[in-house]
């Protein structure tokens, strides 16, 4: 997003802004785009997509607007408020007799999301709070101001990329960020390397080498030999980049963008489609009657929630709450968003920030950080604005996303308890989401480039919508849901990241679970950086590296599957070993874990064939006898998942069919 599209969009909505004369910060305009039919769904109504655009103002005076970053440095409109505009789409019942009167918001990952009909009846809606993303078509953005200082001159601040596993025979890479979907980084303030750092590390290596400014360039040499083309947005290394090695750049950004803003537009379109009935041009509330508001948010978009929560944006201008309840699903972290050049599409990955401040439901002392006693919900308890929360995650939060602090502080002597307001479901022995595509696959999920298993196919998903199903009636009726089910030191379940403390079964040729945990430095980022909060300025790059957090992980069991939590249906009947973690086999990270991609390891389809690998997991026969005796188990535990209420009643007749129609034992 760029400063010159920001000031186009205002000339188009500089009128209704001006006549923001209130001190709310609130949506003043609403444009509809299109309104198309949805594709049918089973078992929903009739929908619509309503798709369009709205337009904020924001009070930088205002108490709840204050803490949002560089917000006193942003551009005011004649009102003295600051604009900013977003993309929103929404699906609705076409008869609003069939309404539940439920919003359900779905955070976008990525600018990534869509909606569709609900069988529920619930409002779907989904808009942009990233304002860093390109604009490509069909992403949810937001567009947000650039602050300067005094007199219009510009902000400026250290800015630091990161690049690992570049291709053999590169000699210039883009200057991206965030993991999924490169964004742009800030601008340069020169392009002059010797203002600039550049190093690199060798897996294994603490030391950092760094590299001459004489021998890269802020240029494009994939053309033009080096020093190339001169390229803000490039950067060229005389010699070329090894795979094996991770590249460092830190350099002075310029002209930041105001990010946090996308917090306030979330905060502001969820109130005003609860709230109001139009815009302030008449345009009409287009998601009808809500009495209820619920969002979920996946890995990146639950991080956001928690943030969200965190720094009081589930109160609106009028102080009402926002969200009656939230879902921050396989979120570990809090999201750096609200930075001076945040880095929102980070995945915990070396330097970044997001783990720094309060991770936990309930008060901790913090005593290793030197932080004190925080919590996520501080500042909602002071509002009297808290959510209901239904946290879930899996497996491979504990291993690549560094999730254990969050259950037993940083200093993992004890466990963290739960607030009232707050359940939390474990999927055991899963992927990052789990497998999307589902099914009982004995092979496994095929093929992860980079990393030495085949994908886990173990499924979450089942277990995801029981839960926020339940999260619901919890606000809707008031029906309390399940008691929390995760592991804890107190019952033994979560232990040291060794094999021998997780009880690891000696799988002939498995990698060393010890080897695949992703560390979690202790960095400090500057006395500008809020760590409480992970916001304000960073003003240390790369961090300090103060110490390293200890970390735990669940136990498994004589199958390398892990004991506690919620198992679904494929992990009750099992075909193999569903793993959290992967090995990497290439690039800097070779021989550690393959970022947060589970892996899988099948049980051998004979005895003869478990005896000869030496194999002390019992073979698909000596389990299930032949196909129908597979399907059989299946049909029992997707049964007990039913009566327990961690399968709902769609879900079910699905997987019984997948299992009757599988490989497995055929």
């Amino acid at each position: 997003m760029t400063h010159h599209r920001f000031l186009a969009l205002a000339g188009l909505s500089a009128l209704a802004f001006v006549q923001a004369q209130d001190a709310d910060a609130r949506v003043v305009r609403l444009q509809v785009d299109s309104v198309k039919p949805a594709p049918a769904v089973t078992g929903a109504a009739a929908y619509e997509i309503v798709s369009g655009h709205f337009e904020g103002a924001v009070d930088p005076r205002d108490a709840a607007n204050a803490i949002i970053t560089d917000i006193a440095h942003a551009p005011r409109n004649a009102a003295g408020f600051v604009e900013y505009r977003a993309t929103f789409r929404l699906a609705r019942p076409v008869d609003g007799a069939s309404a539940s009167g439920v919003l359900f918001y779905d955070v976008p990952n990525r600018g990534n999301g869509d909606v569709a009909a609900d069988p529920d009846g619930h409002v779907r809606v989904i808009s942009g709070w990233q304002g860093d993303l390109p604009t490509d078509a069909g992403l949810q953005t937001v567009a947000v101001p650039v602050a300067k200082g005094a007199g219009g001159k510009a902000l400026t601040g250290p800015v630091l990329t990161r690049f690992q596993d570049i291709a053999a025979g590169t000699n210039t890479v883009a200057i991206t960020g965030s993991i999924g979907r490169p964004t742009p980084r800030p601008a340069l303030l020169s392009l002059d390397t010797r203002k600039a750092r550049l190093f690199y590390e060798i897996k294994g290596s603490a030391t950092r080498h760094a590299i001459a400014p004489r021998d890269w360039a802020f240029a494009n040499c994939a053309n033009v030999p080096f020093p190339g083309t001169p390229d803000p947005h490039k950067l060229c290394l005389r010699t070329g980049f090894a795979p094996d090695r991770a590249y460092t750049l830190v350099y002075t950004g310029k002209d930041p963008l105001v990010l946090g803003l996308g917090l306030a537009a979330t905060r502001d379109l969820v109130a005003f489609l609860r709230h109001a009935k139009t815009d302030d041009a008449g345009v009409p509330n287009p998601a009808g009657t809500i009495r209820w508001t619920v969002a979920s948010g996946t890995s990146q978009s639950g991080n956001f929630l928690k943030s969200f929560v965190n720094l009081g944006f589930n109160a609106d201008e009028a102080r009402r709450i926002v969200f009656d309840g939230i879902n921050p699903n396989i979120a570990a972290r809090q999201v750096p968003l609200n930075l001076r050049f945040g880095v929102p599409g980070g995945a915990a990955r070396p330097f970044e920030p997001g783990s720094e401040g309060s991770l936990w439901w309930s008060p901790y002392d913090d005593k290793m950080r030197g932080l004190g006693r925080t919590s996520l919900l501080d500042r909602c308890n002071a509002s009297n604005t808290c959510p209901k929360v239904i946290e879930t995650f899996g497996s491979a939060e504990f291993w690549g996303l560094r999730m254990a602090p969050g259950l037993i502080g940083t200093d993992a002597k004890a466990d963290v308890p739960l607030p009232a307001n707050v359940r939390r479901y474990y999927f055991p022995s899963v992927t990052h989401g789990g497998s999307w595509t589902g099914g009982f696959k004995p092979a496994g999920d095929g093929a992860i480039p980079g990393c030495r298993l085949p994908g886990n196919p173990n499924p979450s998903l089942e277990s995801l919508r029981a839960a926020q199903a339940m999260l619901v009636n919890w606000v809707r009726s008031g029906t309390e849901p399940k008691p929390s089910v995760y592991p804890t030191i107190a019952s033994g379940d979560l232990v040291l990241p060794t094999a021998a403390a997780i009880g690891w079964p000696a799988i002939p040729g498995a990698p060393d679970p010890a080897r695949m945990l992703n560390a979690m430095p202790d960095y400090g980022f500057g006395k500008s950086f809020h760590h409480r909060d992970i916001s304000g300025v960073i003003s240390t790059q790369p961090p300090v590296q103060r110490g390293t957090i200890a970390q735990m992980v669940p136990r498994v069991n004589a199958d390398g599957n892990e004991l506690s939590g919620i198992p679904s249906v494929q992990l009750q009947v099992p075909l193999g070993t569903y793993l959290g973690w992967n090995e990497a086999v290439s690039g800097f990270e070779a021989g550690g874990g393959c970022g947060f991609a589970g892996g899988f390891i099948p049980f051998a389809r004979t005895r003869a064939e478990r005896l000869a690998r030496n194999d002390p997991r019992a073979s698909l026969e000596e389990r299930y006898g032949n196909h129908d005796g597979f399907v059989a188990q299946v049909r029992q535990a997707i049964e007990q998942q039913k009566a327990a209420g961690w399968l709902l009643p769609r879900d079910a007749d699905r997987l019984l069919k997948q299992a009757q129609n599988s490989d497995v034992l055929r």
